[in-house]
């Protein structure tokens, strides 16, 4: 067991090592003698245990100590303890700093660590892929000299972060980054940036979402107004002209209300699904159903419509949706083909999963507007989208019934010769009709 050497049990080991030596120097007559050759021998011993400590501490091939002797041994090994509990702590140290890294990498934000002059300290990987940075090639760098900002040095330079910095990625890409800085230790800032992207986006399309509603219920209100205000008790407008306010009111009346009721449709489907609530729908025959609705609507056209359906093929999910799905998609074919054109529906097993396409030879889209056709309001044509009757809703209706059914939609189109807007179901909604044997 380690023990310290006090005071008292030194002075007791040198008395008994130069007890002897003074009385054998006594016998001889040479008392100084002995003890001066003594004394030089203890130096030695004392200097060479200092030159093995020594030896030890700077070279140390071995964490384990030299094996001392009398005092030194305890010397020895009180250093052996303290560099283990040094080692340990270290270890602990490490440790700490280790899981500080892996919980900054797991935070979903670029975190950058700077002293107060900018230079950086420390960065998550994350902060490599969104800035640009490079590490461990940055330490040390000034940031306002790796981001060139004018925007970002006066909001680094101004000292004040009460409210955040919003700049376009430095990556040259579509994005829009969001810069928090936050007093970190005495004499660091921490630097938090996020992807604001999908946020602003969303913004952008409530405000488009307001202005369209209040635009697509401005118009029709504004007609009925008008007729109402050319319309007096005592003095009715000629039967001629009455006919055709009437009609235009009662056409106007009808937009509004089909316009109302597709809005209430989608904050339906946007609301919460209970997927327990699901049942098998017969998708051949909805088609057909749709299909009868659809040659209605194709008698001033002339399209030629074909229905390619498995009368066996039955999907597990909410019928009304469905059928807003798949009308949606065949209505719009018949609104925006061109006269005498094709259309060609399709319902059919392919490998696990169950397909549903419809293919036209219409005038297709651009590649520009592909990715936002399901923007709610969003219209390719505005004019002709309002001449059909179109309220831009159908597609954002689309989608949302193939989320809440594990599907998206896919759009193929190719200016000048047709567009393929096409959804498929996964396996486990699918449910193939019993056979009745007779």
């Amino acid at each position: 067991m380690y023990r310290v050497i006090n005071k008292r049990t030194l002075t007791k080991r040198l008395f008994v090592y130069f007890l002897p030596l003074l009385l054998i120097g006594v016998l001889i007559g040479a008392p100084f003698l002995l003890l001066f050759l003594g004394a030089s021998s203890l130096m030695f011993w004392h200097y060479r245990q200092l030159y093995r400590l020594s030896d030890w501490l700077i070279n140390q091939r071995s964490f384990n100590p030299p094996e001392g002797e009398g005092t030194w041994e305890q010397i020895f090994e009180g250093i052996y303890r303290l560099q283990h509990r040094n080692r340990n702590k270290r270890n602990e140290l490490a440790e700490l700093i280790r899981r500080f890294r892996e919980g900054a990498e797991a935070v979903p934000d670029a975190v950058i660590v700077l002293q107060r002059d900018m230079s950086i300290v420390w960065c998550n990987q994350l902060a490599l892929r969104v800035l640009g940075l490079k590490w461990p090639a940055d330490h040390g760098q000034r940031l306002d000299n790796l981001i060139r900002h004018p925007q970002f040095s006066q909001y680094m330079t101004a000292k004040s972060f009460a409210e955040p910095l919003e700049l376009h990625s430095p990556m040259g890409i579509e994005q829009i980054l969001e810069f928090r800085v936050m007093p970190y230790a005495d004499a660091q800032l921490m630097m938090v940036v996020r992807d604001v992207t999908r946020l602003k986006q969303l913004e952008q399309m409530r405000k488009d979402f307001v202005a369209n509603v209040s635009h697509e219920l401005r118009t029709p209100l504004t007609v009925v107004a008008g007729y109402l205000e050319m319309m007096d008790s005592d003095d009715l407008p000629p039967a001629r002209v009455w006919e055709k306010a009437h009609g235009t009111m009662l056409d106007q009346c009808k937009r509004m209300d089909s316009l109302v009721n597709q809005l209430l449709a989608l904050s339906r489907i946007e609301g919460l699904r209970r997927p327990e609530q699901d049942k098998p729908v017969d998708i051949a025959k909805l088609l057909k159903l749709i299909l009868t609705e659809a040659q209605a609507l194709n008698r001033e056209k002339q399209h030629v419509i074909t229905l390619s359906a498995d009368e066996n093929l039955q999907i597990l999910g909410g019928e009304d949706e469905l059928r807003s799905a798949f009308s949606n998609l065949v209505f719009n074919a018949v609104h925006y083909t061109p006269d005498q054109g094709e259309i060609n529906i399709c319902w059919q097993l392919q490998g696990d999963k169950a397909l549903f396409s419809v293919t036209d030879n219409g005038d297709g889209i651009a590649p520009e507007h592909l990715h936002r056709l399901t923007e709610r309001f969003y219209r390719v044509d505005k004019a002709r989208s309002r001449k059909t009757g179109g309220s831009g809703l159908g597609l954002a209706i689309t989608k949302h019934v193939l989320s809440r059914h594990e599907s998206e939609l896919m759009i193929r189109s190719t200016v000048g010769e047709g567009s393929c807007f096409s959804f498929s179901f996964n396996a486990n909604r699918i449910k193939q009709r019993e056979s009745v044997s007779l």
